[in-house]
């Protein structure tokens, strides 16, 4: 039985970009867009995998974060290797591979991967060096909301890829209308085949 594939993302614009599943997609393959925030997030993540068939889906959260350590520039990837809210910690599976995928897919962006921490609001000025403080390179509002929601009823593989849409040195105000929006947009279209091959490496047999 194939493992279903669910990938998470909260707005419009980030289904827009991850719409059309393309060469290499899994048989059994969902897009959800959650709607903002962390409750949405929680929300629509359980009443998905309770659907039908959906027992096992392995659940990747993807969509635009803001990244929190100097020097990251706007269309940069950060693969989480664990997720953090005030629910808990969330860690992900097969961190390594799938930045290893993301580098092939999108050629010349920087991968970070590290903590990815949430938050129930949008992240700016001083507050980003606080989050920074606590190890944290990114932060988004739905990543670690989606992870722990899927993890909540037993072990399942998961994952978060988010793609910097703005830094400390880059704030933005509007995604869409602005250079580094565009920038991000162009990357997380370019990196689905990335979480294909994540997922079909849960399938292979483990040694």
């Amino acid at each position: 039985m194939t493992t279903p594939l669910l990938v998470a993302c909260a707005l419009r614009i980030e289904q827009a970009a991850l719409r059309g599943t393309g060469r290499g997609a899994p048989e059994a393959y969902a897009l959800l867009r959650t709607g903002m925030g962390p409750r949405a997030a929680g929300r629509a993540v359980g009443r998905a995998l309770e659907q039908p068939g959906m027992d096992g889906a392995a659940v990747l959260a993807t969509g635009f974060c803001a990244g929190l350590v100097p020097g990251m520039h706007p269309g940069d990837l950060v693969v989480a290797a664990e997720t953090r809210d005030p629910h808990g910690t969330v860690p992900c599976t097969g961190t390594t591979l799938l930045a290893e995928a993301l580098a092939r897919a999108a050629p010349g962006r920087t991968v970070h991967t590290g903590v990815l921490t949430g938050s129930d609001h949008v992240v700016r000025g001083q507050e980003r060096a606080q989050l920074r403080a606590t190890g944290a390179l990114a932060v988004d509002m739905e990543s670690a909301a989606t992870l722990w929601t899927a993890t909540r009823g037993g072990g399942r593989p998961v994952a978060a890829v988010r793609v910097i849409v703005d830094a400390p040195e880059h704030e933005l105000v509007r995604i869409g209308t602005v250079r580094g929006g565009i920038s991000a947009f162009r990357v997380l279209r370019a990196v689905l085949p990335a979480f294909y091959e994540w997922h079909r490496s849960l399938l292979l047999p483990r040694r």
